[in-house]
């Protein structure tokens, strides 16, 4: 077989990798203590806020406030949250009304109660927030906010989800919730694979680029100002850059080849796939598409890159420098090259915020008469233990971390086409984000 057929052949499993694009488990307790859900949860109670005017605005924007509050405090992972079927009749709308006794006895048996009021007036809302610890009588008070904005749903359900934001943060170990984050992704709903972006929880869902083209691997910047992805351009695969202080395309060098599966590093640089020599290697430049720096020099095809995200050290890859594709690690100059998956099909790495944990797309049984199924898996770098996080639930690829550390949103053709769910980093509590067209390779904002 002569090495340009060979070169041929591999080049065409790279680009069919990019371009092609449950069930609980009971997870390790190295697992669950890395990802922060392996403490006890806490026993809240979320009561409907109440209405503090009588505008006629208040019915709608208080079932969008109390829904959006109820979905983010589910969410989060680190919480007990008690059935409103179980809560007491009467509710409270500020201090002097709450009852301790009937929150914290049984059936809610709460430990804390978040309750408040929401009013409009003059085309505004005005929101006031608590939190109480139950079971400390002599100062129970742990949070109180007042919030006001425009009387609008949007408005609303921003204001829900800083106060979700806080509640998460007070009581989950002083992690930052992740209610107010974005997430992106391609999308063909509309006749193309546009970059497409959402609200955490799938609400809002926007399109961002309209190319016309193929778009795809949006990987949004550590400071949340530009999108860096890879678009199919008259002159072939680039690197493009959205800026969202412009809400624009903006100008980004281009650099010969196939240029795919961009990554950003902590302190902004970004690594990415090119063939400009030849065969697709790892690069590295500068966020402002400068000083290139080849980090592979194999045969490989060595595709999608992603940064350890507390450290910006080390990448971690996709090499089928070894016959199929597997996961391999190096250092951010390119050296102690390491493989760390040992069989099958192994391809989407995708770094943890806390540097601790990588996740993936595994066919461990792949070849003749092996049909094997794409499942995502979860390894711990160091020691290479690893847990399966998904189950025959259909073809699941892509995963990528939240900023919390506590979930991981993927793509997943169970429903029989290709759509976006999110689940708790130990694979339980999976939720569908997405229902039009095909929606696939999401990424996660890193704050």
């Amino acid at each position: 077989m002569s090495n340009a057929f060979q070169l041929g052949r591999r080049f065409i499993w790279a680009v069919a990798l990019l371009l092609a694009s449950a069930t609980t488990v009971s997870a390790q307790d190295w697992i669950r203590t890395g990802t922060g859900l392996g403490v006890e949860k806490v026993r809240l109670a979320a009561a409907d806020f109440k209405s503090s005017t009588q505008d006629p605005k208040n019915v709608d924007l208080l079932k969008t406030f109390n829904d959006t509050l109820t979905n983010d405090l589910d969410n989060a992972g680190i919480f007990d949250l008690v059935s409103k079927s179980f809560h007491p009749l009467q509710v409270p709308g500020q201090p002097s009304e709450v009852n301790s006794a009937a929150w914290n006895s049984p059936p809610p048996n709460a430990s804390m109660l978040a309750f408040g009021n929401l009013g409009a007036a003059a085309d505004k809302v005005t929101v006031q927030g608590w939190l109480y610890d139950l079971k400390n009588q002599a100062s129970p008070q742990v949070l109180g906010k007042q919030y006001s904005d425009s009387a609008t749903a949007d408005a609303v359900r921003m204001i829900a989800h800083k106060f979700a934001d806080e509640i998460i943060f007070r009581l989950g170990g002083g992690i930052n919730g992740i209610a107010e984050s974005k997430i992106y992704f391609v999308s063909d709903r509309s006749g193309h694979k546009e970059i497409w972006m959402m609200d955490y929880d799938g609400a809002n869902q926007a399109q961002l680029t309209h190319l016309g083209s193929i778009s795809l691997s949006p990987r949004i910047s550590p400071d949340g100002s530009r999108l860096a992805f890879s678009s199919a351009t008259k002159s072939g695969w680039e690197i493009l850059m959205y800026s969202f202080d412009l809400n624009r395309m903006v100008a980004f060098p281009r650099f010969g080849g196939m240029n795919l599966s961009p990554s950003w590093s902590p302190d902004g640089k970004i690594a990415f796939s090119s063939s400009r020599n030849g065969y697709p290697n790892i690069f590295a430049i500068d966020g402002s598409g400068g000083n290139a720096r080849r980090l592979t020099n194999d045969q490989g095809p060595d595709v999608s890159p992603t940064w350890n995200r507390k450290t910006g050290s080390q990448i971690a890859f996709v090499s089928g420098r070894t016959g199929l594709p597997q996961i391999y690690t190096m250092e951010a100059d390119g050296t102690n090259v390491q493989r760390i998956t040992d069989q099958g099909y192994a391809v989407s790495p995708n770094w943890s915020p806390n540097g601790q944990f990588l996740t993936f797309s595994w066919m461990r049984k792949y070849g003749p008469g092996e049909p094997g199924a794409n499942d995502l898996y979860l390894m711990d770098v160091a020691s290479k233990q690893w847990v399966q996080l998904t189950h025959d639930a259909g073809r699941n690829d892509f995963p990528c971390w939240s900023p919390d550390g506590r979930h991981i949103i993927f793509q997943s053709h169970r429903t029989g086409t290709d759509q976006i769910f999110t689940m708790l980093a130990d694979g339980t509590n999976v939720k569908q984000l997405t229902f039009k067209g095909n929606n696939t390779q999401a990424n996660w904002s890193w704050k």
